[in-house]
């Protein structure tokens, strides 16, 4: 399997930032972070608080003097812009470059320029490709970790990695119950019809029946969720509470 991409972040301005695109790569699996001439130098006290746990990221960063140097054992780079700023070089976006990443051998590194400019020309010129996204004409600003976590998603939706990743929504969903739990509810919610005449005529209570169970089983109920409507049922058998 190739190695993840590095995140390279040339000559950033603030360790707020740097921080918060540490928080970024975590978040779908990326680990590798160089920093080229920081401005404030490094370590920085600001990317701590900012990471936000990705302390294994801010604490492996490399510091380079140069992207040249910070670059010089990839064989795949690519420069992030909205600009070609005058070098000819095949443009993609973050889903190109991933499925590049991917599948073709050597380090691979995306670079990511400053806050304030973004990247200088001698940077773009050593990429072999320019990554930049479909975005709004009236409004193309990213800040540096949105940037960063754009790349990094699509990284963490190839195949191979999608694997190590977890959806939490839906490790938190609860499995349905148990065909008895719903019976029950079906039993009660007859049960309390039955003297109001919901199944008449008589002729019609089977359908009915049928179709009252449809219903209820269609959401496919969890147990707390059963357990709830139980509740809402056996309160309205004994009625309002005196005052």
């Amino acid at each position: 399997m190739p190695d993840k991409p590095i995140i390279v972040l040339v000559r950033p301005q603030l360790g707020e930032n740097i921080g918060k695109a540490a928080r970024a790569m975590l978040n779908f699996g990326l680990t590798e972070m160089r920093l080229v001439a920081p401005r404030d130098g490094w370590p920085n006290p600001d990317a701590g608080p900012s990471a936000a746990g990705a302390d294994a990221v801010i604490e492996g960063a490399q510091v380079f003097e140069t992207t040249a140097e910070a670059v010089a054992d990839c064989a795949n780079i690519f420069a992030t812009t909205v600009r070609k700023r005058g070098v000819a070089k095949p443009v993609v976006t973050p889903e190109e470059a991933a499925r590049q990443w991917h599948s073709e051998p050597g380090k691979s590194a995306v670079l990511f320029g400053r806050e304030a400019s973004g990247l200088a020309t001698e940077d773009v010129a050593l990429a072999r490709a320019i990554l930049t996204v479909p975005i709004n004409p009236e409004f193309g600003s990213l800040n540096l970790a949105q940037a960063v976590i754009l790349c990094a998603y699509e990284w963490s939706k190839t195949q191979a990695n999608a694997q190590t990743l977890a959806q939490p929504t839906l490790e938190d969903t609860l499995p349905p119950a148990p065909q008895s739990e719903l019976d029950g509810l079906v039993e009660h919610l007859e049960t309390m019809l039955e003297p109001t005449g919901y199944f008449y005529p008589a002729n019609r209570e089977e359908a009915t029946r049928r179709t009252l169970r449809g219903v209820l089983t269609k959401p496919a109920w969890n147990e707390l969720e059963i357990r709830t409507l139980r509740g809402v049922l056996s309160h309205l058998q004994r009625g309002p509470r005196p005052k």
